[in-house]
């Protein structure tokens, strides 16, 4: 998906584009200063479901980038709202880090919520949430990620728990943050604009890029984070450009 025209509004991915754990991409801080100041419009969309909000704020306001609370979308959040909207009475299995943010499982569960519980995630916890799914609750995933980039390496993400229980129960996990649609929708929304007026910068070629392609928004890979050798000739899905890391699709995206 070709980008034709410069855009109205940028949505841009957090870890592993504007940095790995606490640490900067280089060149990261100052790029997205130069974007703000050229009065686009911008969203931060995170599948990240081991932090709140709270900390996410704090943890990037720290390393430097200028971010405030209503700009960054989080697949935390937008599961309380689907929880919400729907009246369920989930049982988590999340890390307790956003209990608070989240909620606590209710004591007499009608539905089971998995997010990113990282070393949290045991034998017991899964197999208490494949109990309930065998129930015939229904089952929902913040996010699919197969892994994300540490400074160490890379670590498994929380796709492969919810895999894991799909396969075991047999029942399909609706998937709250990105690749969904209504994730991309929602940002798109609260800024008031189609989305072929819009551009997204990721490092994940599937779930960041592809996602957002499938709604429409072209998209900007960067060859930082999760982006692996052979992301930028994947048959299926073409970004708009491939570029070596943040400040470099700034560059670009101001150049148009």
């Amino acid at each position: 998906m070709p980008l034709t025209t410069r855009p109205q509004a940028v949505l841009i991915d957090l870890a592993g584009v504007l940095h790995i754990d606490d640490q900067p991409i280089p060149g990261a801080v100052g790029a997205l200063r130069t974007l703000r100041s050229s009065g686009l419009p911008l969203r931060f969309l995170t599948n990240t479901t081991r932090s709140p909000t709270s900390r996410i704020v704090a943890t990037l306001r720290q390393m430097g980038f200028a971010i405030e609370p209503d700009e960054i979308q989080t697949a935390v959040i937008a599961t309380r709202h689907l929880v919400e909207q729907r009246k369920l009475r989930p049982h988590y299995l999340v890390h307790p880090d956003i209990v608070d943010e989240i909620g606590p499982s209710h004591p007499e569960p009608d539905a089971v919520v998995l997010g990113d519980a990282g070393p949290h995630f045991t034998f017991a916890s899964l197999n208490h949430a494949f109990r309930l799914l065998m129930r015939g609750y229904p089952f929902i995933a913040m996010a699919r990620n197969r892994y994300f980039k540490e400074s160490d390496g890379l670590t498994l993400d929380v796709g492969a728990f919810v895999n894991c229980l799909e396969f075991s129960s047999g029942v399909t996990a609706e998937v709250v943050g990105k690749p969904a649609a209504t994730f991309f929708q929602s940002a798109l929304d609260q800024l008031g604009i189609g989305p072929e007026q819009a551009i997204l910068i990721g490092d994940d070629l599937s779930d960041d890029i592809g996602g957002a392609q499938a709604v429409g928004i072209p998209g900007i890979l960067v060859r930082t984070g999760k982006f692996r050798a052979g992301d930028d000739a994947h048959p299926q899905i073409r970004p708009s450009n491939v570029v070596a890391d943040f400040p470099a699709a700034v560059n670009y995206l101001l150049d148009c």
